[in-house]
């Protein structure tokens, strides 16, 4: 899933294209393909209790303890909680998040707000868990 958090800075990367003209199933395949490198932004539902070192996560702002969303970009990895609130978070690594991931659902959205929306991270489930 492509997603960035709103609390990073975006640079402008170019974006590979397929030349015109070229077989459609090898244009359909290079657009079906996962966003991968280092500029990728990759999402994790995690929907159980969360502890670093021993302390559980909670939402400071709607105190909420489970049903998080795990964003990671680069070698960074912010928490986003129900009612929107997110935050990076320096104890979670790129290899801890990597270790969490089985089977990525392969969904890419076109922003982070169509993102977090859809996976009901924007605010809109403020105070309730779904499971």
């Amino acid at each position: 899933m492509t997603l960035v958090p709103r609390s990073t800075h975006r640079p402008a990367e170019p974006t590979p294209v397929v030349p015109a003209g070229t077989d459609p199933l090898l244009q359909l395949e290079y657009e079906t393909q996962p966003p991968s490198g280092p500029g990728a932004t990759r999402c994790l539902s995690h929907p159980r209790a969360l502890a670093l070192r021993g302390i559980p996560v909670m939402c400071t702002a709607c105190r909420a303890r489970r049903d998080w969303l795990l964003i990671n970009h680069s070698r960074n990895v912010w928490i986003v909680c129900r009612c929107s609130n997110q935050w990076l978070e320096p104890e979670i690594s790129r290899t801890d998040f990597e270790a969490l991931i089985a089977i990525p659902d392969g969904t890419t959205y076109p922003s982070v707000e169509q993102g977090l929306a859809a996976l009901g991270f924007d605010g809109a489930f403020a105070g309730t868990y779904l499971e």
